[in-house]
């Protein structure tokens, strides 16, 4: 698990699992750090390589699209000696605050580059006018020494640690050019390299603010109320049990539960909910969300560590950090393309010239080929995407676990629903009511006059549908625990109850068949209402489909999901009548482990299956599924930790939401990957034959690279409403 986000980041903590297999995973410590500075995804490796020849470290991992290192190591190592194994390759650590503290134009690398393109520039004027060689050659190499400084101590790095990471590659190529005395592609390929550089850091910190920035929104100090005394202290100081005070306009800094005002509040960080929510009394509040109107006293249900804002960031961190399954394919294919194309441009360097060919020539079309040999915009084509992806469904209360889950969400052909509380209320409302004898109203006043004293489910249905009629008083209420009530209303005897209580107290149904069979026949609950001797009226109760659901099951039959099935226990006559309307077919009668059965049968028959559930009762089913989505999942522990795709609110357009996003990143990465290869297939089919100029080359990758990057942060741009973009 990641340190707390906000506090000092490089401290060590325990590690609790040693995936290695070696070793006693007590005798080991985690340091995670936010590495600055690095260029593309290969010098994430040369990190990595870095760190993990240090003695004592047992693995380190660095995922350039998140920028963070994560090192397991002995107790004897320490974060200070891996701290300096990543400023001695090259680059920096940032610590908390880091990023706020100056803006990205201002910083020394930036600097570099512009007074290295300028002077690029200068060579070339100075080329036009005709200036004397020295001066133009001078300017060249201010031009390559300004910008080339940070790649050529990287390169030395990458070289020592056995990594051809592409500033080796590149300082090679350089280097290569100057001794030919190609002095201004030498400077053309330092800038257009720096520049590149430059703007992918750019557009990629701007994938990591968005979720730090999460994580700054719940305050650093709370208003703790002990009897009369109010204190202003640390988060870290709170326990669980104290009362805070939650003014106006403020951040709730913690979760907790009101007991005391009324206020609305915006839950969007945690729910992505944009309409502010009501609370009251007993109901709980988030850290992060904001404090509208009203004053509170929340008592503190969760210490600042576990904080729902807190577990969200980090695990939005960590599910940026874990791999795709096409990111581990094309780093398969990275390391054998590399070397191949590296050791191809080495015999095109050696051979000809062997054989009569120009030595200049051929250098120079290797030169070319080696600048081609490194694979960063393939590589990078996915990462970034699944971070932009991951970052943008966060935004929208929609937790994703990693990239696999976001590829696997992107490829689904088959969707199983849960019923009750997933498509429908989970509670009962009246449906229908059919009056034999008396008006509505009065058969109305009755039922609910009789159900005010009872307890069961059904009779909150009635009760509300009564909401606005004057009740009559009841008398001699009995309840019948199952079957129904009874009472008396002005000296008359009534009843009410399911058509079972009526044939024990021998009242005749005849002619309530008809109404009876119309409820059943449309999958409901019959409740009857009716007196000593016949049937007053026939009520029809049922579980509500959701508003919101028809349009996110077109939403999600619009974005190619083939099947729909709702699962559910319920009988056949209600799970037909939900299907139906919804237009999507259905599995009636289901136990748990039948439930299991269906996702697996659903899976052979599609490959690609997702199942929708509350994360708790259906957690075989979800596990069993290639997704697992656990709705209205903000708050609760296990929906958090078990479900593949967590759905902080209730709410179905989230489901249609996270499909429709996760469709988008999968349709954008297959576009960079086909876009990378393409590009670099025909560069190096073109090299050998001295099509390519080195400034054509580094145009390519870079340009490449800085394409793939913006395309996967297009996602971002369709955060507000991913299901208007498919």
């Amino acid at each position: 698990m990641l340190p707390v986000l906000g506090q000092e980041i490089g401290a060590a903590e325990p590690v609790v699992d040693d995936p290695s297999g070696n070793g006693d995973p007590s005798d080991l410590d985690r340091t995670v750090l936010r590495v600055g500075g690095m260029d593309c995804a290969s010098c994430a490796a040369t990190v990595e390589k870095s760190v993990a020849r240090i003695p004592g470290v047992r693995r380190a991992t660095v995922n350039f699209a998140v920028g963070r290192l994560d090192a397991e190591h002995g107790f004897e190592v320490g974060a200070e000696r891996i701290e300096k194994a990543v400023e001695a390759a090259g680059y920096t650590v940032e610590r908390s605050g880091q990023a706020e503290q100056g803006s990205f134009w201002k910083t020394s690398r930036t600097l570099s580059v512009v007074a290295s393109a300028a002077l690029f520039v200068l060579g070339l004027t100075l080329g036009v006018t005709g200036a004397p060689d020295v001066l133009r050659v001078g300017v060249y190499m201010s031009a390559i020494l300004a910008g080339g400084l940070p790649i050529f101590r990287s390169a030395l790095v990458g070289i020592r640690s056995l990594h051809l990471d592409m500033n080796v590659l590149m300082s090679l190529a350089v280097i290569g050019g100057v001794a030919i005395g190609e002095w201004a592609e030498s400077a053309s390929v330092v800038v257009l390299f720096a520049v590149g550089n430059a703007l992918q850091v750019y557009a990629v910190d701007r994938t990591r603010g968005a979720v730090q920035a999460l994580a700054r929104l719940a305050p650093d100090e709370v208003v703790i109320k002990s009897g009369d005394i109010e204190e202003r202290i640390s988060v870290e100081r709170v326990v669980v049990g104290d009362v805070m005070v939650m003014k106006p306009g403020e951040r709730v800094a913690l979760d907790g539960q009101v007991i005391e005002g009324r206020t609305t509040v915006d839950e969007s960080p945690v729910t992505g909910e944009s309409v502010p929510v009501e609370k009251s009394v007993g109901e709980e509040v988030y850290s992060g969300s904001l404090n509208g109107a009203g004053g509170l006293l929340v008592r503190v249900t969760k210490a600042a560590a576990d904080s729902t804002l807190q577990r969200i960031t980090r695990m939005v961190e960590e599910a940026q950090a874990t791999k795709a399954p096409v990111e581990v394919l094309v780093d398969r294919f990275s390391r054998v393309y590399t070397p191949i194309v590296v050791g191809v441009a080495g015999i095109l360097a050696v051979v000809p010239p062997l054989l009569g060919g120009d030595f200049g020539e051929w250098f120079y079309r290797a030169l070319a080929l080696l600048i081609i040999a490194c694979p960063c915009a393939l590589v990078i084509s996915t990462p970034v995407t699944v971070v932009s992806g991951i970052g943008a469904a966060s935004r929208l209360g929609i937790l994703i676990k990693g990239g696999a889950a976001l590829e696997g969400a992107g490829r689904l052909k088959a969707l199983a629903l849960d019923k009750t509380g997933t498509l429908t209320e989970g509670r009962p409302v009246v449906s229908s009511i059919a009056v034999l004898t008396r008006s509505e109203d009065e058969a109305m006043k009755i039922a609910a006059a009789l159900e005010r004293r009872s307890e069961h489910p059904l009779a909150y249905a009635i009760l509300s549908a009564a909401d606005s009629l004057e009740l009559p008083q009841v008398s001699g209420f009995n309840s019948v625990a199952g079957r129904g009530a009874e009472g008396r209303i002005d000296g008359g005897k009534f009843l009410i109850g399911s058509p079972r209580f009526f044939e024990e107290r021998d009242v005749s149904l005849a002619g309530a068949s008809d109404a009876l069979g119309q409820v059943e026949e449309a999958g409901g609950t019959p409740v009857i209402l009716g007196d000593e001797t016949r049937a007053i009226a026939v009520f029809g109760l049922a579980d509500k489909i959701r508003d919101d659901a028809p349009a996110a099951i077109q939403s999600l039959k619009n974005s190619g999901i083939e099947e729909i099935v709702m699962f559910t226990g319920d009988a056949e006559a209600p799970a037909r009548r939900v299907a139906t309307e919804l237009g999507i077919s259905y599995r009636a009668g289901l136990l748990p482990e039948q439930k299991v059965e269906a996702v697996r049968d659903l899976v052979r028959r599609y490959g690609e299956v997702g199942m929708v559930g509350d994360g708790v009762n259906d957690a075989p089913a979800l596990a069993t599924a290639t997704v697992g989505f656990a709705m209205g999942a903000a708050g609760s522990d296990v929906a958090l930790e078990t479900a593949d795709v967590a759905l902080m609110k209730d709410d179905l357009s989230k489901l249609a939401g996270s499909v429709a996003l996760s469709r988008s990143a999968e349709k954008i990465i297959r576009q960079n990957v086909i876009v990378s290869l393409a590009i670099k297939g025909v560069l190096v089919l073109l090299a050998p034959f001295g099509l390519v100029a080195l400034w054509l080359a580094v145009l390519a990758d870079m340009g490449t690279s800085i394409a793939v990057t913006a395309n996967g942060l297009r996602l971002f741009g369709r955060h507000k409403n991913p299901v208007a973009k498919q």
